[in-house]
């Protein structure tokens, strides 16, 4: 990779905001344990100085970011079978199945999505970051299947995050929330934040928030249960999870997100869902190269047609 740098002014201070926080809604597509090692090291400056990850960003300064060359990636290629519904020379779009982690973390170093993308790809990975890795633009949990994209090359990488970040990506999922949701349709703008005491949670939290807009609409009234089409216009973790918990349907088989509710749906409908009922359906973006739309569409894996069938 070229190494290349981009520049940013600070429009409005931020005294509540980290700098790598900040950094982290700009740039996506980097987690932020590579963006604190970035500044850290001196290839994020603030005003031409070092400053630490928790520095506030205040109005007027410009922050410039050096990308360091690739480092070669840490994960090791694995023959994992991969159904890829569309594939050229800069990206390629997974349907992703249930059960698989996407990026390697602590407990999951290897059997990942990356291990597998690192040998299908062979030797076009993206370098963003400062690691030679597929590039992973966008994450879905472990336990949510369907559409992701990933990128061979760093423009690709780059146009596709800049596209995440200006919600210009097309994001339709399918959700099955436990209850009878009353209306056909509606929209959820709740900012979502880290919990407060649970680290590996999110929540609600207009104070400390970011902004989160989801849209949905019924698509079949089932047995204690209602499956909805959902369109999220903003990409927070856990997004359908935490909102769907917020209106008082939680998605069937989250045990992170309403164990109670879930509890209470086993005893009527007298089976345990499988997993987290969720399913990545569509997926639409502009491709970086040719300039032209693409949609696509993943269908609903067996395990989650199966529970639907048992409702109905």
């Amino acid at each position: 990779m070229n190494s290349r740098s981009d520049t940013l002014t600070i429009t409005g201070s931020r005294p509540a905001e980290r700098l790598d926080a900040f950094l982290r809604m700009e740039f996506p597509a980097v987690s932020r344990s590579a963006i604190q090692r970035m500044i850290e090291e001196g290839h994020i400056r603030v005003d031409g100085r070092k400053v630490k990850p928790m520095h506030s960003p205040r109005a007027g300064e410009v922050v410039d970011v050096h990308w360091p060359e690739a480092k070669p990636a840490e994960a090791q290629p694995e023959e994992i079978p991969l159904d890829i519904l569309f594939e050229d020379a800069d990206l390629l779009v997974v349907n992703k199945p249930a059960g698989l982690v996407v990026h390697p973390a602590a407990g999951h170093e290897e059997h990942t999505l990356v291990n597998a993308l690192l040998h299908h790809c062979g030797g076009s990975l993206s370098g963003i970051g400062g690691v030679a890795r597929p590039g992973i633009v966008h994450r879905l949990d472990k336990e949510t299947s369907g559409c992701l994209v990933a990128a061979k090359n760093d423009t690709t990488h780059l146009s596709l995050s800049e596209q995440f970040a200006s919600r210009q990506v097309g994001k339709v999922y399918y959700a099955l929330a436990c209850g009878e949701m009353p209306r056909e349709q509606g929209e959820i703008r709740a900012s979502i934040a880290r919990h407060t005491s649970h680290r590996k949670r999110m929540a609600v939290d207009d104070d400390r928030g970011r902004e989160a807009r989801t849209t949905y609409r019924v698509s079949e009234r089932l047995r204690c249960s209602t499956l909805a089409e959902v369109v999220i216009h903003t990409g927070r973790t856990h997004q359908i999870r935490v909102h769907f918990q917020f209106l008082g349907y939680p998605l069937v088989g989250d045990a992170t997100y309403g164990e109670r509710q879930n509890q209470r749906w086993r005893e009527e409908v007298g089976f345990a869902a499988p997993r987290v009922m969720l399913h990545a359906f569509q997926l639409s973006f502009i491709h970086p190269v040719t300039g032209k739309k693409v949609s696509l569409e993943a269908p609903r894996p067996a395990d989650f047609e199966a529970v639907l069938t048992a409702l109905r």
